[in-house]
């Protein structure tokens, strides 16, 4: 067992799961290559983990096989593989020959039984055998040598392993398939048996089919939830079963002309590998190739069409003398722009410690400063402090252009980095004109993931080394401090690199749509610098409040545990979908409002918020214990939790790339979901205090959505209310109901407020019925009397619409775009909800930008002033202030001059402030 394990690699699996959960690539003249760089990836990384390995990597071969003589329906429901996955088949299938992987496609079985037919073979048996796939079914191969690994997720699964995600062992796992069926092959099994039935039925006879059916009698006494009309239910399903046993069963002696010997890695096809690069794109995997081809003895003429594919030779320097590191200083000193990046003990900006830094000056060039790293054996590394101290003016000085991957994080750990020993010593970073994750972001919001790694690949057809390829996965994972500087100074240095080429990329890219290269300049850019202060700031959280509050809403739930208890009539597991739906459908014969993808009664938030709607009890009792119990879970256990001991506040992380339609984000904890329509929501709002002899001060913008509304639509009664300071759901309320300003009651208040967010939502009449509480018929009479009186907000939905459907996007008061790629579906669904998002976009990504304009504002004014007050929080459409309280008022009148001037619109910006000792108490 000493030898080196055979890898067999499931690639039709692969295939399938790089093109579905991959990011799509395709070339400049539209060929798909995404699925087939997710694939190779995958085996070069395979490739690096097992070197000395005999390799098999199988695909499906084309047409039926004996299953489909079987059983005429079998994966009938899967659909047709898509084109753009098709064409990338042979391809891949090349690339993968061409790098000297043995490549197996046999007819009349799947790739699943050529892999168990080499796994069991006699000539695997003493060695380990490792199977690279992401499909369960393989499971039942496992065993004392066999083991599954999953290379996209980096999971493996040896025979406990399979035991503790499955519930039986390996060999178990042909009964348990054949039991609950497979709906992606169509494999039957028998109705109504899941995962947990199956495992619990086969755990309880101590078998397999054969044992089971031969026990029926006592399947009743099994503590299976509804065994006792389960041996019915097998009993005529049983011929269903064993076919299903047959289906799923992987063969294990295909007649197969191979033998180890004939899976050893061959060299790799230097001129093939130049052909297919250069017809895939592959620019970097190119210049690889031909530098590989060099060091083999080689020369590779590159296609006559690949014009871009030069040999680039990459300079990664690590710095561990004087005098590269005053090399380097020059460098930095002598730059127009520099590309830095920190290499960190973690995630977390406020705790992590800074290991080193890189920078990149040129393309192709780049430098790491190890500091701090301490495995056995590390080469001696330069003074920390020594070297901060030199990069300080560097980093601090404005006019010096800087550009990062997610500067923020960045800027945090160097203003945290504690020179000397000084915790308020750090390096306050400026001159961070450029971030590459906000370019792209701002470049289109909706395109792709923004982290180096998506983008590297999009722009620069550049797969970058994954921190995982250094630092291994899951609970092993080294920390950087803890890597080999021969990985972590090329990893490092290629981040520094990367980031410099992909800014030259992306800034040509945004150069050429003003209005985008405008909202970066105007907006995002200057917004890092106010976030990443915020984010240090901290909020003052009261822990002892929040014990107190989470020990009463542990009462409460046991309360309300009691009375759904007692309207069910026997005890059951709360948190069990199964259980729930046996309670609620079976026994007290509620409706059924919606089924799950396997066809049973769901269970569903949103369902059981509609049967609570209807008056039904026991809903109306798990909406209020799923409330407190995430309430409890999400806010009061975990925020005390959360406090960093350094600085005993609550740091949240603020996200400018998430949202599409420029909205910040929060995380770590998410301050924005805090609800604040319950009295248990607002109490957690209590347990934000401010310190003693301060004060919290709460700007919140008024109505900001239907103003900016009113400006787009230009509609004169909009118009006319907001200028002149009217209810406008009071105003809106006359109009629909056709009644005097002073005579509107509280309930038409209040449909007229669900018309005015509704319609900018894109609520239908049916949706808004349902809000209300008419019929469908009385809420589109509604919708036409607004409408009838509002002219001009038809007008603007109907010309949006139009505008997006031929432009693709719609744009903010700014400039910031929405792209809309199913605005012209032919699918009605997927165009209208296109549409929706047109019409709603517009309004919430000028407020979006607002509030951003607002904070830098603020931020400046607070900075040039020198005013005892700092922003602690963003929420939505509100910002947060910890303020002296000598200078409370003082600060509540300048904050509303700048938070309404951000943006001059033709109605007012209406800023709403309050003040408390703690958050619920300035509103």
């Amino acid at each position: 067992m000493s030898q080196a394990p055979l890898v067999l690699v499931d690639g039709s699996s692969y295939l399938y799961r790089a093109f579905h959960a991959l990011p799509p690539l395709t070339t400049s003249k539209g060929l798909p290559t995404g699925a087939v760089k997710g694939v190779l990836n995958m085996l070069k990384s395979l490739r690096k983990q097992y070197p000395e390995s005999p390799f098999a990597v199988v695909f499906d071969a084309k047409g039926g096989t004996f299953r489909d003589d079987m059983y005429a329906e079998y994966k009938a429901n899967r659909p047709s593989m898509p084109d753009d996955m098709r064409v990338q088949i042979e391809p891949l299938h090349q690339s993968v020959i061409a790098l000297g992987f043995p490549l197996l496609c046999v007819e009349g079985v799947e790739a699943d039984d050529v892999i168990g037919t080499l796994a069991r073979s006699s000539a695997a048996a003493d060695r380990p055998v490792v199977i690279s796939t992401g499909d369960k079914d393989m499971a039942q191969l496992v065993d004392g040598h066999i083991t599954l690994v999953n290379t996209m997720t980096g999971s493996a699964l040896d025979v406990e392993g399979v035991k503790e995600k499955f519930g039986v062992a390996p060999e178990q796992i042909i009964d348990y398939l054949a039991l609950m069926g497979d709906s992606s092959d169509n494999i039957p099994g028998v109705p109504g048996i899941g995962p947990k039935t199956a495992s619990g039925l086969l755990v309880g006879v101590n078998g397999g089919l054969t044992e089971l059916y031969a026990q029926l009698d006592i399947v009743p006494t099994l503590p299976i939830r509804g065994a006792k009309t389960l041996p019915a239910k097998l009993e005529e399903h049983k011929e269903m079963a064993f076919l299903s046993y047959q289906l799923a069963t992987i063969k294990i002696d295909v007649p197969l002309d191979i033998g180890l010997d004939d899976l050893q890695m061959g060299k790799p096809d230097h001129d093939k590998l130049a052909e297919l690069y250069t017809l895939l794109e592959f620019k970097s995997w190119f210049e690889e190739n031909q530098r590989d081809a060099k060091r083999s003895g080689q020369e590779v003429v590159a296609p006559v069409a690949e014009e871009a594919a030069v040999d680039t030779e990459l300079k990664y320097t690590t710095i561990l003398t004087q005098a590269d590191f005053d090399l380097w200083l020059k460098k930095l000193n002598d730059a127009k722009l520099i590309a830095f990046d920190t290499e960190t003990t973690g995630i977390d900006a406020q705790q992590a410690q800074l290991v080193g830094l890189s920078f990149a000056v040129q393309a192709n060039e780049a430098a790491y400063i190890p500091l701090t790293h301490s495995y056995m054996g590390v080469p001696d590394q330069l003074d920390r402090d020594t070297v901060l101290r030199a990069l300080k003016p560097i980093l601090e000085d404005p006019n010096k252009l800087k550009v990062g991957q997610h500067a923020k994080f960045d800027m945090n750990i160097l203003a945290n980095c504690a020179i000397g020993g000084d915790q308020s010593c750090g390096i306050t970073v400026q001159g961070v004109a450029f971030d590459t994750m906000l370019e792209s972001y701002v470049l289109d919001s909706t395109a792709t993931r923004h982290d180096m790694d998506s983008l590297a690949l999009k722009y620069l057809n550049h797969t970058t080394t994954s921190f995982q390829d250094i630092a291994g996965k899951g609970a092993k994972q080294l920390t950087f401090d803890q890597i080999s500087l021969e990985l972590a100074g090329p990893y490092a240095a290629e981040d520094a690199d990367v980031t410099l080429r992909l800014h030259q990329t992306l800034l040509e890219k945004l150069n050429a749509i003003p209005s985008l290269s405008k909202v970066l300049s105007e907006i995002e850019m200057p917004l890092v610098p106010v976030l990443a202060r915020i984010e240090r700031q901290g909020a003052l959280v009261d822990a002892n409040l929040l014990g107190i509050q989470s020990v009463e809403l542990g009462e409460k739930m046991v309360a309300l545990e009691r009375e759904a208890f007692a309207i069910a009539g026997e005890e059951f597991n709360l948190g069990s979908p199964k259980q729930l739906g046996v309670i609620l459908y079976e026994k007290l014969g509620l409706p059924i409002l919606s089924k799950t993808a396997k066809g049973q009664a769901s269970t569903a938030e949103a369902v059981l918020a509609e049967l609570a709607e209807q008056d039904f009890p026991l809903p109306k009792v798990l909406m209020q214990y799923r409330s407190m119990s995430k309430l409890k879970s999400t806010y009061t256990d975990r925020l005390p939790e959360q406090i960093n001991p350094r600085t005993g506040r609550i740091h949240t992380s603020y996200h400018q790339a998430v949202a599409a339609t420029g909205r910040l984000s929060s995380s770590d904890p998410n301050l924005q979901n805090i609800p604040i329509r319950t009295a248990e929501g607002r109490r957690i709002r209590q347990a934000f205090v401010a310190p003693k002899g301060y004060k919290l001060l709460a700007a919140d913008y008024s109505q900001i959505e239907l103003r900016i509304m009113a400006h787009l639509a230009k509609d004169e009664g909009l118009l006319h209310a907001f200028r002149n300071d009217l209810d406008v759901h009071k105003a809106t309320a006359a109009e629909v109901f056709g009644v005097e300003l002073a005579d509107v009651t509280t309930d038409q208040r209040r449909s007229a407020k669900a018309i005015n967010f509704g319609l900018i939502y894109g609520m239908s009449a049916f949706g808004l019925a349902k809000q209300i509480g008419v019929d469908r018929k009385q809420s589109q009479a509604y919708i036409d009397r607004y409408f009838a009186r509002y002219p001009g907000v038809l007008e603007y939905m109907e010309r949006t619409r139009a505008q997006a459907a031929e432009q693709g996007f719609v744009e903010t008061i700014f400039g910031r775009r929405l792209y809309l790629p199913e605005i012209n579906a032919k699918n009605p669904a997927l165009r209208k909800g296109a549409e929706r998002t047109a019409i709603n976009a517009p309004m919430q990504g000028t407020a979006a930008d607002i509030i951003k304009k607002a904070m830098i504002a603020v931020d400046s004014w607070l900075t040039a002033s020198g005013l005892d007050a700092k922003v602690i929080l963003q929420v939505h459409d509100e910002l947060v202030l910890e303020v002296r309280e000598d200078l409370v008022d003082q600060v509540r009148d300048e904050i509303r001059v700048h938070m309404s001037d951000a943006a001059k619109l033709d109605v007012p910006l209406l800023v709403e402030v309050g003040v408390g000792n703690n958050w619920d108490e300035a509103h």
